[in-house]
């Protein structure tokens, strides 16, 4: 039955922006009638179902890593000019095999200890104040997303780097070019993201080269040791280095940005949090379940896998919806009700398995601190009156919050 689902009677447009707006929607049809769903437009398999979701991130045969076969379905002009780009994802840690995801998976665990992650809270804290109070210094109407949300975890991640924050926002434009890698169907889009990955690149040998002459106890000191210990090589910690300044950063902006815009729009859970701070790591897992943070991950069949009575055959593309999972009736009772004294969460917003995201304890601190102090300083904050959030959409399913102006 490997693609006997194309004849589905359900088709959507899964790349418009309009599906975009309204995709709980479409999950949640999917997810009723056709869980396992064939997309001719994504020429690949949709996953809905929570069970399914993690199911599919333990089973061995479904691969992380499926970037390349991405760039195989471009036309052939375009696969050599990406070459650069294909090579350099192809090193990323969850793009890679099995065994290199686990390399990089352990020797980064090195440093993201739960010991390692509290110490950073005195920083976290400064960089919050920091820019809570340039935020307030303005008067008047902020941009959350481009003055708050983006440079905190943007300045955590570039310090934990050995980045000098007088380029933070080199590292921004880069990583907004990156986003391209994970959802663009675009070739122009993704020469932009190859160019971007390039000079992040060289920019980092600089950042290497530096921290070699004065070492310091923070991430490239990690790779530094791996590599005299033969575990990794120089292009590979150059490409890491890339991946971590835009994945370090992006999950978080995406979890400020849209879990603010949760509380503005459930007022009433907003009044709980203020009145009663101890809900707020309730209050940040709901936001994680309910943001859609993370749309899709993708894997590649390695082997022909069962899904309940359909058979995904060898080298087809599974699309793993976690905004769906989180959704799921099955595991939430009442799942489109935004609630921050739910608890426990099964949320599979930062993934599942071994392929759990490392950063997640860093991005929930980042969260919490930031919320707090928001919170403890500007009760009142609310959305500018008259003014809508600016959306972005990014295929398939899911749109990026670019701008929420607010008042302090």
């Amino acid at each position: 039955m490997s693609q006997a689902a194309s004849h589905s009677p359900l088709v959507f447009d899964l790349l418009s922006p309009a599906s975009a707006q309204d995709a709980q929607s479409i999950f949640h049809r999917l997810r009723a009638q056709e869980p396992i769903h064939w997309s001719p437009q994504l020429q690949g398999w949709v996953l809905t179902r929570h069970a399914d979701i993690a199911n599919a991130l333990r089973d061995p045969r479904l691969v992380a890593g499926p970037m390349t076969g991405q760039f195989e379905r471009l036309p052939e002009e375009a696969r050599k000019q990406l070459l650069p780009l294909r090579d350099a994802v192809n090193m990323w840690m969850g793009h890679t095999t099995h065994e290199g995801h686990l390399r990089f998976q352990s020797l980064l665990k090195r440093y993201f200890t739960p010991r390692t992650v509290e110490n950073l809270r005195p920083r976290i804290q400064a960089i919050t104040d920091t820019l809570l109070d340039a935020a307030a210094a303005k008067g008047g109407s902020i941009d959350l997303v481009q003055e708050l949300a983006i440079p905190l975890p943007s300045s955590v991640i570039a310090e934990m780097l050995g980045v000098p924050l007088t380029d933070e926002y080199m590292l921004q434009r880069w990583s907004r070019d990156l986003t391209a890698v994970f959802s663009a169907f675009d070739v122009q889009q993704l020469l932009r993201s190859q160019q971007s990955v390039m000079e992040m690149m060289n920019y980092m040998r600089d950042v290497l080269a530096q921290h070699r002459r004065a070492p310091s106890e923070n991430i490239l000191e990690v790779f530094v040791r791996a590599q005299s210990e033969g575990l990794v090589s120089e292009e590979e910690i150059l490409s890491n280095c890339a991946l971590l300044l835009f994945a370090g950063h992006e999950t978080t902006a995406r979890l400020i940005s849209k879990g603010m815009l949760n509380l503005f729009q459930h007022p009433e859970q907003f009044a709980k949090l203020r009145e009663d701070a101890s809900l707020m790591p309730q209050a940040v897992e709901e936001m994680l379940r309910y943001a859609d943070v993370v749309g899709f991950i993708t894997r590649l069949t390695v082997a022909p896998v069962e899904f309940g009575e359909q058979v995904l055959q060898q080298f087809q593309m599974v699309y793993l919806s976690l905004a769906a999972a989180n959704r799921d009736p099955e595991v939430f009772a009442e799942p489109d009700r935004f609630d921050i004294t739910r608890k426990p969460s099964k949320h599979v917003a930062f993934g599942f398995g071994s392929f759990y995201c490392l950063g997640a304890a860093l991005a929930r601190l980042e969260a919490q601190v930031f919320f707090e102090t928001l919170l403890r300083r500007f009760p009142h904050v609310r959305p500018v009156k008259d003014t809508q959030p600016t959306w972005e959409t990014r295929p398939p399913l899911n749109r990026e919050l670019r701008a929420l102006p607010v008042e302090l």
